[in-house]
């Protein structure tokens, strides 16, 4: 029988506190296929006096689906216009990389901004869109998002969209609807579990997803969800196959929309990225593999 499409990329958050060439060789020592990285681990590998060449050069055998993050896709006035050059810099960032696309999520990312009378109480804080109706957000967000899909075609990216699930567009309707609004063919989706499970959707609404517009898949897990704002460091701070979430059942839901792709280890659990990241790699390539192939 043919080997399926399914490839197991490692993610830069399973290794946080390390550096790229650390991440790096996790990836290739222990036989993921592939890296996804951020700009900003790119950069300090370039910033330290590392050229384009050997960056190029010590990633070579991996596939680097693509790099995050391009944070607070929704900005608006001038604010918007930094988040176009902040686009720009990160399609130039995959490029030397080798990668294949970049990553917009949604804001704010600071979820103070939601407590009552945050206005008064966090003035200094960045409140994106949230003081307007969905439609107002979802066309502006959408304006947006084709205007970065516009400039990574430029380089020949792909943009990976991630609503952050305390964020107001959060649910795969949503997203969806701001993809449509769009109109740009080089803009996908990626499943994030964590994000999916804490935004309300469920394993049944993602296996009815398009195939065709699923990116990527974050597997990953959580703590259970009483509901309100969801806070990522108290709710991701657990192994993965350890929380709550039934990722086989998850893991099937993808599968069922017949995508055949790649899916990344992303990982928040504070106890884990101070151990050693060559056994918390191992342990997650081996929990994919059992769950995947």
């Amino acid at each position: 029988m043919p080997r399926s499409n399914n490839k197991l990329i490692f993610h830069s958050m399973a290794s946080k506190p390390n550096s790229l060439a650390i991440d790096i060789d996790i990836a290739k020592s222990l036989g993921f296929d592939g890296l996804e990285t951020s700009g900003t681990k790119i950069s300090a590998f370039l910033d330290a006096g590392w050229s384009k060449t050997e960056l190029k050069e010590r990633l070579a055998g991996l596939d680097l689906p693509g790099i995050g993050f391009l944070i607070d896709l929704e900005r608006q006035g001038e604010a918007r216009k930094a988040m176009l050059q902040d686009a720009d810099t990160l399609c130039q960032l995959a490029v030397a990389a080798g990668a294949k696309g970049i990553e917009a999520i949604t804001g704010p990312l600071d979820i103070r901004v939601f407590e009552p009378d945050s206005k008064s109480t966090h003035p200094e804080l960045y409140r994106g869109l949230i003081d307007l109706d969905i439609e107002q957000q979802t066309k502006l967000t959408a304006g947006n998002l084709a205007a970065v899909a516009d400039i990574a075609a430029g380089y020949g990216l792909i943009v990976y969209l991630e609503a952050l699930s305390w964020t107001p567009l959060n649910t795969m309707d949503h997203q969806l609807r701001v993809i449509e609004a769009c109109k740009r063919s080089n803009v996908k989706v990626v499943v994030d579990f964590w994000h999916s499970y804490t935004s309300g959707d469920t394993p049944e609404r993602i296996a009815r997803l398009d195939r065709d517009l699923i990116y990527g898949v974050h597997l990953c897990d959580s703590l259970r969800f009483e509901g309100g704002v969801p806070s990522e460091p108290v709710l991701r701070d657990v192994p993965t196959g350890k929380g709550v979430l039934n990722l086989a059942e998850w893991v099937g839901a993808v599968k069922a929309t017949g995508y055949d792709g790649w899916w990344s280890c992303e990982l928040f659990c504070n106890r884990q990225h101070q151990d050693n990241s060559y056994d918390v790699a191992r342990e997650l390539k081996n929990l994919m593999e059992n769950l995947i192939l």
